[in-house]
């Protein structure tokens, strides 16, 4: 099977993610599941022929990146067909990739799961909005939509800094700019930086990695821009903490009083198995309101949970409650819920296990 009918036969079968590792057959991994394609077990020699196939097609990177640093991240597109974002790494010292796949056009929100509420955090006009998750759980798409929203309704600059870019966006009521790492700029923080001088509206953030990265979008969000960026976080508790916690101690009180001001939002999500074999998003979902940005600065973040709990009134939901419904309506097994739930024992109870 040469690359050209891997990468269509991969589109034509939904596939989230390509595997092509010696020792083993080509894998797909389909709704959360790895399968094999045949049974013919990978050669380096062709693990090396495929890679070197995929650096070609990408038409604009040198194969010499992964020999050298052992890692090399990026995307390219097959005309009429689809994109693919590639992870490109050396195991055994034999060349290896992972690729993800992504459609050309973006998916209809309502059937990915992405509550209403979600995409209304489009309409914020300045500050943080955070989406979280482990990876692989489906935040670059739901960032892809909320921009999309931006797009479809507003008149404004939007920069998005990514790396690699994955979904393409037309202009529409919206100018965006796309800006790849490494590909356009040398990284997060001189694009971050170079950002501020080039009017935009708003600005998505492929991910806070550092103390500096955060700093510079917390001051971006302080001066009239909306930024949205992601965090390897589940949960808004803990994702309050990682960012205070990238500070050294003495900057940390400061840090939560910028952030209580700037937070507008935090949506973690987790993909997770249904009933039917498919994958479904699970969100917990945090509104910052007065009460939680005394919390963030009064640095009790054990008490964020309680007041997500007990504000569904206004759209907030923990990630609990969210599984607790999913399994309610015959969507998931109570074994799921229980694997994913964030208070083991509360959820038993509320399980009746």
């Amino acid at each position: 099977m040469n690359l050209d009918d891997v990468l269509k036969k991969a589109v034509e079968m939904d596939v989230s993610d390509i595997y092509i590792v010696s020792g083993r057959p080509l894998s797909y991994k389909v709704n959360g599941v790895i399968q094999e394609i045949g049974d013919e077990k990978l050669l380096p020699e062709d693990t090396d022929s495929l890679l070197q196939e995929i650096y070609m097609i990408s038409g604009q990177r040198d194969i010499q990146r992964v020999h050298d640093s052992g890692d090399d991240d990026f995307s390219f597109s097959l005309p009429g067909v689809a994109r693919y974002r590639v992870s490109a790494y050396k195991q055994r010292g034999t060349l290896a990739a992972i690729i993800r796949v992504v459609a050309f056009d973006l998916p209809e929100p309502s059937k990915l799961g992405i509550p209403p509420i979600v995409l209304e955090q489009s309409k914020k006009k300045k500050g943080l909005v955070l989406v979280t998750g482990p990876a692989g759980s489906g935040k670059s798409t739901t960032l892809a939509c909320i921009i999309d929203q931006i797009n479809q309704s507003r008149n404004a600059h939007i920069i998005t800094l990514e790396d690699p870019i994955e979904y393409l966006h037309r202009h529409n009521k919206s100018i965006v700019s796309q800006r790849e790492i490494s590909l356009d700029t040398e990284s997060y923080v001189a694009a971050l930086r170079a950002a501020l001088r080039q009017a935009p509206d708003v600005i998505l953030l492929g991910e806070l990695r550092d103390s500096e990265t955060i700093n510079i979008a917390m001051t971006a969000a302080e001066t009239g821009h909306l930024v949205i960026s992601t965090l390897h976080t589940v949960g808004a508790a803990n994702t309050i903490d990682r960012i205070v916690d990238a500070f050294p101690s003495g900057q940390q009180g400061q840090i939560r009083v910028q952030l209580s001001m700037v937070l507008q939002s935090v949506i973690s999500q987790q993909l997770i198995q249904a009933v039917d074999g498919s994958v479904i998003p699970a969100f917990e979902i945090m509104l910052v309101n007065d009460a939680i940005r005394n919390m963030i600065r009064e640095s009790k973040i054990h008490q964020i949970d309680s007041v997500i709990a007990s504000s569904q009134a206004i759209g907030m939901v923990t990630m609990d409650n969210t599984l607790l419904q999913l399994y309610k309506e015959g969507k998931i097994l109570d074994s799921t819920a229980l694997a994913f739930a964030t208070q083991t024992e509360l959820m038993k109870k509320k399980l009746a296990l």
